[in-house]
C-alpha cells in the first residue's frame, strides 16, 4: 500500500496479529499453486486451489474491513472526520469490484 498512508498517520488495530498470519498462510497456499502448476497438475485442481486462496484473501480482507469500521470509522464519527468516512467509501468500492 504505497503512498498513501503517511508513516505518521500509522494506527493500531485489535486484528494485526490475525491478518498477518492469514496473510501468511495465504501466501503459502498460492505458493502451493504456483508449484502445482509448474507441475503440470490438472486444471482442474489447480482452478479449485485458486477459488481456496480467493476466498482466503476475502475473508482477510473483511477482517480488515471490519477492525478499520469498528476503530478508525468509530473515531472518525465521533470527531467528524468525513475525509475518513470518504476514504472509507472508496477503500468498499474497491474491495468489492
Amino acid at each position: 500500500m504505497e503512498g498513501d498512508v503517511n508513516m505518521s498517520e500509522r494506527h493500531e488495530h485489535k486484528s494485526t496479529k490475525t491478518v498477518i498470519n492469514r496473510l501468511s498462510r495465504a501466501i503459502g497456499h498460492l505458493e502451493s499453486v504456483k508449484k502445482m502448476v509448474e507441475e503440470g497438475r490438472d486444471c482442474s485442481e489447480v482452478l479449485i486451489q485458486i477459488a481456496a486462496v480467493k476466498s482466503a484473501v476475502n475473508n482477510i480482507g473483511k477482517i480488515i474491513l471490519q477492525d478499520h469500521i469498528n476503530n478508525c470509522v468509530v473515531n472518525a464519527v465521533e470527531t467528524g472526520d468525513k475525509e475518513a468516512i470518504e476514504e472509507l467509501n472508496k477503500a468498499i468500492e474497491q474491495f468489492i469490484k
